[in-house]
């Protein structure tokens, strides 16, 4: 026998941006706090042209995103020596505990991008990752 959920569905749509820990603004989609998810937060993202995000990780959660608009760069792993370039229609895949930094390529055009996390309260584990030399 099947049960039926009594729970509500629940819209949003942002309509501010929010600072977060990695100094990007944030327009909150799904979160714990804004829509009662028990599992996951989803965001959209906005890198102001030539900007970039701190040097960060994620504690103990996966990240995902899929890249709407602009060409962005991803150093990644200890020293943030790695890189990937995303472009609209890309996925990304950033592993827990990965430190990371997200960067617009473009000095003109904002890049959008949705991020997924399975974490409801992810910017309460947000770490900054400190570089040598800083």
């Amino acid at each position: 026998m099947s049960s039926i959920s009594t729970a509500s569905v629940t819209a949003i749509r942002p309509n501010s941006e929010v600072a977060t820990a990695q100094g990007l603004p944030y327009f909150v989609g799904i979160s714990g706090h804004s829509a009662g998810a028990c599992g996951l937060s989803m965001h959209l993202v906005v890198i102001p042209p030539g900007a970039r995000s701190q040097p960060h990780f994620h504690e103990g959660h996966e990240t995902a995103i899929y890249v709407l608009q602009g060409r962005v760069q991803t150093l990644y792993g200890e020293g943030l020596e790695q890189s990937v370039i995303s472009e609209p229609g890309d996925f990304l895949f950033i592993p827990p505990g990965v430190p990371h930094v997200a960067i617009n390529l473009s000095a003109t055009e904002a890049a959008r991008a949705v991020v997924s996390r399975n974490d409801p309260a992810e910017q309460d584990k947000v770490r900054p990752y400190p570089l040598a030399g800083s």
